[in-house]
């Protein structure tokens, strides 16, 4: 299900998306979405790595962890 969003950009930004939109064929509006959906990637990568950084950098290397082998068992 789609559902419509109205967005108004300044003229710089909206010049830069029918440029993009006239290279590759594409509408405005779908430009937009795809550059949202790409931003909304970044965003969520970016989440997740801080998350990751901050819980590694709280991680005892030094015993702290268990060998992939006592995790997964070996294969016989």
């Amino acid at each position: 299900m789609t559902s419509k969003t109205l967005v108004v950009l300044e003229p710089p930004v909206r010049s830069a998306v029918e440029k993009i939109a006239r290279r590759e064929h594409l509408s405005v509006s779908g430009v937009c979405r795809e550059l949202i959906k790409e931003s909304l990637e970044i965003y969520e990568d970016s989440y997740f790595a801080a998350g990751a950084a901050s819980r590694e950098d709280g991680f005892n290397w030094r015993g702290g962890s268990l060998s992939h082998d006592s995790v997964w068992g070996r294969r016989k």
